[in-house]
């Protein structure tokens, strides 16, 4: 047996040869990290991701934007249409540096700074009935995996009756019966309220059953039943060990779902029982230019297409996303 080797007093030993080298030590990465890593490795859920950035910043910034490159979006300008035909003067419905995109046929409302404030309710209204559908969806929907028997089973029928329950036919007659004023509101704050209750509220099924279904799957893993047998209490294991896991699915079917949402405002508003004139809207607008587009198309290319955009890179960016965090769904 070979003698130990003795050091001196306050000597230490010796360092690896990477380190003495010079060479970086080599770093484990968290989950997050991995999963960013991914995402920049696609570069069309990135391009996705990065226009869904700048169309949120636009629509924030909308003042700023419309007083810099546009016109007030209820400012007419009658003087810039032909009498006789009602239509925009001059080509492409319009077009010049003044009016980026055009002007509307009889009153002449500037058609950029109108998708520009458009954008502001339709990321609104889609955002907030989002989260409230996975509020709702994430509690009951762990309440339902977790304990299992007479809750899920109820839980689980209550989903089944939402999602049959016929969304439109009830939006198209709740918003249409909507009073000028209720529960302490009115105006557009009335409409758009209503409307994000209606989207969020019978929403929740689809991403309830998602969760449901994963917490079923946790429940019995190796951590859970470590959490219980050190005594941690449901609340501890709901907020602490399941939610965490809960969050890759949740973030993914939200990414997903909002774009769903945009385009159920839109078809809200128009059919007419969305967000009211004279404030712009995108399926308010596409409504208006319904009767336009054989002699003014432009009219209505710009709101459609500011919808056909925006629920693309929604859907690009969710799909990364996904691929992102769960590569086995690929």
């Amino acid at each position: 047996m070979s003698t130990p080797l003795e050091l001196e007093p306050g000597a230490t030993s010796a360092e690896p040869e990477s380190v003495l080298q010079g060479e970086k030590r080599i770093e484990g990465r968290s989950l997050g990290q991995i999963a960013w890593t991914r995402l920049k490795r696609d570069k069309v859920a990135l391009a996705g991701g990065i226009f869904v950035l700048y169309l949120i910043v636009v629509a924030i910034a909308a003042p700023l934007v419309v007083g810099l490159l546009g016109h007030p979006p209820n400012e007419f300008h009658q003087d810039l249409i032909d009498p006789n035909t009602q239509i925009p003067i001059g080509p492409y419905g319009g077009m010049s540096w003044d009016f980026l995109y055009g002007l509307e046929p009889v009153n002449g409302r500037d058609i950029f700074s109108r998708v520009i404030y458009g954008s502001q309710v339709s990321l609104l209204i889609a955002f907030l009935a989002t989260l409230l559908s996975v509020v709702i969806g994430t509690v009951l929907g762990v309440v339902a995996g977790f304990f299992g028997g007479t809750i899920d089973t109820l839980i689980s029928r209550t989903m089944d009756v939402f999602l049959a329950f016929p969304l439109l036919v009830f939006a198209l007659a709740l918003a249409g019966v909507v009073p000028d004023q209720a529960f302490g509101l009115k105006g557009d704050a009335l409409r758009i309220s209503v409307i994000v209750f209606i989207i969020g509220f019978f929403n929740w099924p689809y991403i309830g059953r998602i969760v449901r279904g994963q917490t079923l799957s946790l429940r019995e893993r190796e951590f859970v039943d470590a959490a219980r047998s050190l005594g941690a209490r449901t609340p501890y294991i709901l907020f602490k060990e399941l939610l965490p896991n809960l969050l890759a699915p949740i973030l993914v079917y939200a990414t997903l779902l909002i774009p769903s949402n945009i385009l159920f405002e839109a078809g809200l508003s128009f059919l007419g029982v969305g967000v009211q004139p004279p404030t712009a809207t995108w399926g308010g607008m596409l409504s208006d230019a319904a009767q336009w587009y054989q002699i003014d198309p432009w009219f209505m290319l710009w709101p459609g297409l500011a919808i056909f955009v925006t629920v693309l890179a929604f859907n690009l960016f969710g799909d990364g996303l996904r691929d992102a965090l769960d590569p086995r769904s690929r």
